[in-house]
């Protein structure tokens, strides 16, 4: 894996997590917030939530990120709801 540190590297490395937990046919991906952790002084790890729809419901989940070669290492369901 390689580095994530860009915005576009960011969406990459969420889109395959959330690829690995919920499968290949999800739509509409969007990154909603990005925030560094522990801090921006010394990040190494990225806070990400995003949402996307899958079997007509709207999923936000929250990912963390490694920096160094973008692993996840926790997945949180936030909400599930029917789209507006």
């Amino acid at each position: 894996m390689h580095t994530v540190k860009t915005t576009a590297d960011i969406e990459h490395a969420a889109k395959k997590a959330v690829e690995a937990l919920y499968g290949s046919s999800i739509q509409d991906f969007k990154v909603r917030v990005v925030f560094p952790f522990p801090n921006e002084n010394k990040r190494d790890s990225w806070d990400v939530q995003v949402t996307f729809l899958l079997n007509d419901l709207q999923y936000t989940v929250d990912l963390m990120i490694q920096e160094k070669d973008g692993l996840f290492t926790a997945a949180r369901l936030i909400d599930t709801m029917m789209p507006l």
